[in-house]
C-alpha cells in the first residue's frame, strides 16, 4: 500500500523532531516551521493529513484549516494546541478538523490519531470510487431512462416525494405523466393510502362537479343516493388530475377554491367537508398559453404550478431507446 503523506507544521523545532522520531515506514513525512509554507505545500501537493499548530506567527493553524477545507476538503486536518486553547480547538472541530492534540501529548497518542485520520481519508476515497462505479438508476417506479434529462426528472420526483407540495407535470401524450405521478405517491409518506387517477377530459361537463365532490340524494335527476366524490375517495392519499387543462372554466373556479381552502361541498348540500389530499396535476398543453387565451384561469394555474416537472419526449432522449427496447 502507498505510504500515507503527512505534513506537520509547527514553529517549535522540538515538535517537528518529535514527529520525525515517532512515524514509521507507512508514513511519508514532511515538516515545515510555519503556517504559510504548510498551506502552500498542502494546496499544491497530495497530502492525506496535515497536522498543524494553532498558534504560529503569520498564518495560524485555524487559517490553514479554513483554507484547506475550502480548496481541498478531502485532506484531514489535525490541530495542535496548548491546554489553555482547548475550547478553540473544539470549535475548530465544528469547522471540519478531524481531531486535536493537546500539548504536551504522548507520542503514541499522536501516531494513533494520525493513523486514524489516514484511514478515514482512505475509506472516504473508497466510498467515492464505489459511488462513481455505480451506474445511475435506469428506472424509477416504471419510468425508464439513463439520459441526463431523465436523471433530472428522477431527481425532481424524489424531491417532490419528500414534500407535500402541489405538483404540475407537463409533457406530450405518452411521455409517462401518470407514471411520474404514481412514483411521487409511491415514494412519499402517503404511499399506504389511495392514489386516485382522474382523466379530466373524459368526464362529461355536466357531471364533473358531482364526480369531483360527490352529491346528496335528490340533488338532481338520477341522484338516488348520497355519493362520495373523488376528492373524498382520495382523502389521506393522492388525487391525480390528468389533463387538467380540459376542465371547464366553471369547474376551474371551484377547484381553485378547494386547493385554497382544502374543503369540498357535495352537490345539493351546503355542508363543507375538510379533505386532506395531495394534488398532482398533469397536462399535455401549454397552460401559460391557455391562460393568455382565456381558456384557463390564471389563479388556478398558479395554484397548480408550484412544483413543475416536465417529461421530455423520446425524440429528445434517443439514448434511452435501446434501454426501453429491452423492456418491451
Amino acid at each position: 500500500m502507498q505510504s500515507a503523506r503527512v505534513l506537520v507544521a509547527d514553529d517549535k523545532e522540538n515538535i517537528l523532531r518529535l514527529f520525525e522520531r515517532i512515524v514509521d515506514d507507512s508514513i511519508a513525512l514532511t515538516t515545515v516551521p510555519d503556517g504559510q509554507r504548510a498551506l502552500s505545500l498542502a494546496l499544491a501537493g497530495d497530502y492525506d493529513v496535515v497536522v498543524c499548530d494553532i498558534r504560529m506567527p503569520g498564518v495560524d493553524g485555524l487559517t490553514v484549516l479554513h483554507e484547506l477545507k475550502l480548496a481541498r476538503p478531502e485532506v484531514e486536518v489535525i490541530l495542535m494546541t496548548a491546554y489553555a486553547s482547548i475550547p478553540t480547538a473544539v470549535e475548530a472541530l465544528k469547522s471540519g478538523a478531524y481531531d486535536y492534540l493537546a500539548k504536551p501529548f504522548e507520542p503514541d497518542e499522536a501516531l494513533l490519531i494520525i493513523q486514524r485520520a489516514v484511514e478515514r481519508k482512505r475509506l472516504r476515497e473508497q466510498a467515492a470510487d464505489l459511488r462513481s462505479a455505480i451506474p445511475p438508476a435506469s428506472e424509477l417506479n416504471g419510468l425508464i431512462g439513463r439520459s441526463e434529462c431523465m436523471q433530472a426528472v428522477f431527481n425532481l420526483i424524489r424531491r417532490a416525494a419528500a414534500s407535500e407540495i402541489t405538483v404540475l407535470i407537463s409533457g406530450e401524450s405518452g411521455t409517462g405523466k401518470e407514471l411520474a405521478a404514481r412514483s411521487i405517491h409511491a415514494t412519499g409518506w402517503r404511499q399506504e393510502r389511495r392514489f386516485v387517477a382522474v382523466n379530466c377530459g373524459a368526464i362529461p361537463e355536466t357531471l364533473v362537479e358531482s364526480e369531483f365532490f360527490g352529491h346528496a340524494k335528490g340533488a338532481f335527476t338520477g341522484a338516488v343516493a348520497d355519493k362520495r366524490g373523488l376528492f373524498e375517495e382520495s382523502d389521506g392519499g393522492t388525487i391525480f388530475l390528468d389533463e387538467v387543462g380540459d376542465l371547464p372554466l366553471t369547474m376551474q373556479v371551484k377547484l381553485t377554491r378547494v386547493l385554497q381552502e382544502r374543503k369540498i361541498r357535495r352537490v345539493g348540500t351546503n355542508d363543507e367537508k375538510s379533505v386532506n389530499v395531495r394534488v398532482i396535476a398533469a397536462t399535455n398543453v401549454n397552460l401559460e398559453e391557455a391562460v393568455r387565451a382565456g381558456k384557463f384561469r390564471e389563479d388556478l394555474y398558479y395554484r397548480l404550478h408550484v412544483f413543475p416537472i416536465h417529461l421530455p419526449p423520446l425524440r429528445e432522449r434517443s439514448e434511452d431507446i435501446p434501454l426501453l427496447a429491452t423492456r418491451i
